[in-house]
């Protein structure tokens, strides 16, 4: 297995650690996830259900025999556990390479304890080498775009893609985040930004690397 592969099984293998009895377990997307919800299928019989963050993981959860739970119903959860894009050394990532940052966001401000799996390829000093997502409505893609370029960023649209919730995507190039925070209030001001990928407000509480992990 490639080493960027084997990263990510371990990493998702050792978040199954963080998972208890009788748990609402909250799933991100992406590769290091589809090993993550493999191994959940081994704890199906122990836990509640899973809150999934896309359409995408919800066919994967249910085809694991693992029930998947509306998030109004359930509250707030003990654990969410989800992939990267980039990570800083704050634990502030960039999210949503797979298009899914807005529901991955809701169930990270919902979760006591939000926990990143990544391979090491993930960690950078400083986030922005990733094109950084904002999901928005498709009548501003436009002029979000012009406001997104007086930031100093590159709009593309990522163009033919359309989000689970219905809206586009507009893929941000060119920056170099240095103040992660400020600048998802920013961009969350703009109107017709449904939200961006840039989780610093809410960052992650714990980063496993491979099987490793990381305290800041």
């Amino acid at each position: 297995m490639h080493t960027a592969e084997a990263q990510k099984r371990q990493a998702a293998e050792a978040a199954l650690a963080h998972v208890e009895d009788g748990m609402v377990v909250g799933v991100g997307t992406g590769s290091t996830i589809r090993y993550f919800i493999d191994g959940l299928a081994g704890l199906r019989s122990k836990i509640e259900g899973a809150v999934s963050s896309s359409e995408q993981s919800t066919a994967r959860l249910r085809a694991a025999g693992i029930p998947v739970l509306d998030l109004n119903a359930v509250g707030p959860i003990p654990l969410y556990v989800d992939g990267a894009d980039e990570c800083d050394p704050s634990r502030c990532l960039i999210k949503g390479g797979g298009g899914a940052l807005t529901r991955e966001k809701i169930i990270a401000e919902t979760a006591q304890t939000f926990v990143c799996v990544i391979d090491d390829s993930k960690r950078v000093d400083i986030l922005g080498r990733f094109p950084m997502p904002v999901e928005v409505i498709p009548m501003a893609r436009s002029m979000v775009a012009r406001q997104l370029v007086g930031l100093g960023g590159q709009p593309v649209w990522r163009d033919g893609f359309t989000t689970d919730n219905g809206n586009w995507i507009l893929d941000l190039h060119g920056l170099r985040i240095r103040e992660p925070k400020d600048l998802e209030n920013r961009i969350n001001q703009i109107p017709g930004v449904v939200s961006v990928g840039l989780f610093a407000r809410r960052r992650a509480d714990l980063i496993i690397v491979g099987g490793t992990a990381v305290t800041p």
